[in-house]
């Protein structure tokens, strides 16, 4: 079990990519259940304090890994750091290019919209050889509603008999889907990625590498998605510092008993 550092109610853990990514390769070597991967944000943190689907997501969660910048900085002011960035967007390419020098992987994408996930699956084949996409869904909207498809979506993925299921339908639809679904998914790694498809598709670009290493990924995609991402940020701004207000408030006062550890 790794160290865990307490957040706004999520308990995420201290590990460094590296660290993950083994982790990951050793389950599924193992393939004796699945397990799921979430990578909390801004966004994430500010929808834990009244999603209680979400909330239950996080505690069923195999690992939780940061994405967001802020959230690194908040630690590390709370006298609480973690030890590295673990975005979706980055592990996802981190564990193909470990499978690629080790024993190769099979992978499931679902999510991004019609057409995008088959784009996604050149790329994945042609950068990394030894991955192998054996299946590729664009769910239709609403499609989280609809029991028979879901049911049949599942089976479909059960299936192609995939060693990873990348998620990406954004928070926290995709973390929902997974949770209330993992029983029934026999894959022993379902990671929970964003636009991390869109990426490998080259449908949407990334931040140049030296604004993600100071923290301003959030600003390049606001500006390459205006219309779509400024009423969450925007809501996201006003909410965030009144949780870090209130997480500063907490740790002036007596601590209380430490919550039981997740599953793992």
């Amino acid at each position: 079990m790794s160290r865990q550092v307490s957040l706004f109610g999520m308990q995420i853990d201290a590990l460094r990519m590296d660290e993950v990514v083994a982790q990951l390769l050793t389950w599924v070597a193992a393939r004796e259940r699945c397990r799921y991967v979430v990578t909390p944000n801004v966004q994430h943190a500010v929808l834990f304090q009244e999603h209680a689907g979400l909330r239950q997501a996080y505690a069923d969660a195999a690992l939780i890994v940061p994405d967001g910048a802020p959230l690194m900085l908040v630690a590390r002011w709370l006298g609480r750091p973690l030890p590295e960035r673990v975005p979706g967007s980055d592990l996802v390419p981190a564990l193909f290019a470990a499978a690629q020098v080790r024993q190769g992987l099979k992978v499931y994408l679902m999510g991004a919209a019609t057409g995008v996930g088959q784009r996604a699956a050149e790329n994945i084949q042609r950068v990394w050889p030894r991955v192998e996409v054996v299946g590729v869904c664009s769910p239709p909207l609403g499609f989280e509603q609809d029991e028979a498809y879901n049911q049949a979506l599942v089976r479909q993925i059960n299936d192609a008999q995939p060693d990873v299921l990348l998620v990406g339908l954004g928070a926290p639809k995709q973390e929902l889907w997974v949770q209330h679904h993992s029983a029934g998914l026999r894959v022993p790694v379902v990671l929970c990625v964003g636009a991390a498809i869109d990426f490998l598709a080259g449908h949407k670009r990334r931040a140049p590498v030296w604004l993600r290493r100071i923290g301003l990924e959030w600003l390049f995609r606001l500006a390459s998605e205006p219309r779509r991402l400024w009423r969450r940020y925007a809501r996201d701004a006003c909410r965030f510092p009144l949780l870090v207000w209130r997480e500063w408030r907490a740790t002036r006062r007596p601590k209380a008993l430490t919550p039981a550890p997740r599953s793992s």
